[in-house]
């Protein structure tokens, strides 16, 4: 799979840096390894997973978390779903970040990795852990990711980065009436378009069963859905709706009970509206699929004790 390429924009490039901004690179970048020597190796119940259930980095790791079957090996402790501090971080997490880098001064953020044993931080890189649950925790070997599939991970990663997420914030910043809409708008349909192809004959990105690609593209769905649609105009929202292979999909891992019982709407929607600054446009009338008739019960991650 490759990645949509954008086409040149009319835009100034501070429009451009405004209208798409870049994820903070994470604070820490631990792994786990694979023995003693390593440092961080595993061990079941050292570990401990910090997640909101409206964060889509929070509710990819819980996915795989859940699909792993992980359960209190890993306890998982639930933050709130709006973040409590000034910085748009957890005070809750404050500790952990202040005990793991000195002086540290960015937000305490979501998602993080953290040893208990040391009480620091491990990593808060959302696909690393992803890898590492898969890779050093999983006691059945599930092969979440498939030997010979890293090349079109790594396309798929930047084929929901660039061309949905970055895609459609962009446009909604911009907003219709601006010339550099409909070039983000083309590289939106155009990146669902390929994945709506994909699907054509299989029913999930890499064969039979969910991968850590069908977790990374159903939560990139999910917040196109949720959180990005809001910005966007009818019309837009009803040409993303036409590739039904990619809904129909969205909604079948929905009622899969690893992913549908990690979906919080009510979380996802107070987040945005927390921190969202960006204008409603016509699009927020128009859903593109009822999450709350897809999923099954139980939908929220399920805590640990502590």
């Amino acid at each position: 799979m490759t990645s949509i390429s954008a086409s040149p924009s009319t835009v100034s490039a501070a429009e451009e840096s405004a209208a798409a901004p870049r994820a903070a690179v994470p604070a820490f970048r631990g792994r786990i390894g694979s023995d003693m020597r390593s440092g961080h190796y595993p061990v079941p119940h050292r570990y401990r997973l910090h997640l909101s259930p409206s964060c889509p980095h929070c509710l990819g790791i819980a996915i795989t978390h859940t699909l792993l079957d992980l359960g209190d090996r890993l306890p998982v402790t639930v933050l709130p779903a709006v973040p409590d501090a000034p910085d748009c971080g957890y005070a809750a997490l404050r500790p952990l970040y202040e005990a793991s880098a000195h002086q540290y001064r960015g937000p305490a953020a979501a998602p993080v990795l953290s040893d208990d044993w040391t009480g620091r931080i491990v990593s808060t890189h959302a696909p690393d852990i992803q890898r590492d649950l898969a890779e050093r925790f999983a006691a059945r070997g599930r092969a979440l990711y498939p030997a010979g599939t890293d090349g079109a991970l790594d396309a798929l990663e930047r084929l929901c980065e660039d061309g949905i997420n970055q895609a459609a914030q962009r446009a909604g910043r911009l907003g219709s009436d601006h010339p550099g809409y409909g070039t983000a708008l083309a590289t939106l349909l155009g990146a669902l378009a390929e994945l709506d192809r994909r699907l054509a004959d299989r029913p999930y990105l890499f064969g039979g069963e969910p991968t850590a690609a069908d977790v990374r593209l159903w939560v990139t769905l999910v917040q196109l859905d949720t959180v990005h649609r809001w910005h966007l105009d009818a019309d837009a929202v009803h040409r993303m709706a036409g590739h039904r292979r990619l809904w129909a999909y969205a909604r079948r891992l929905a009622a899969h009970p690893a992913f549908g019982r990690h979906l919080d709407l009510d979380a996802i929607a107070r987040r945005h509206h927390a921190r969202c600054q960006g204008r409603e446009a016509a699009g927020a009338a128009v859903q593109i699929l009822d999450w709350t008739t897809a999923h099954t019960a139980g939908r929220h991650i399920a805590p640990a004790p502590h």
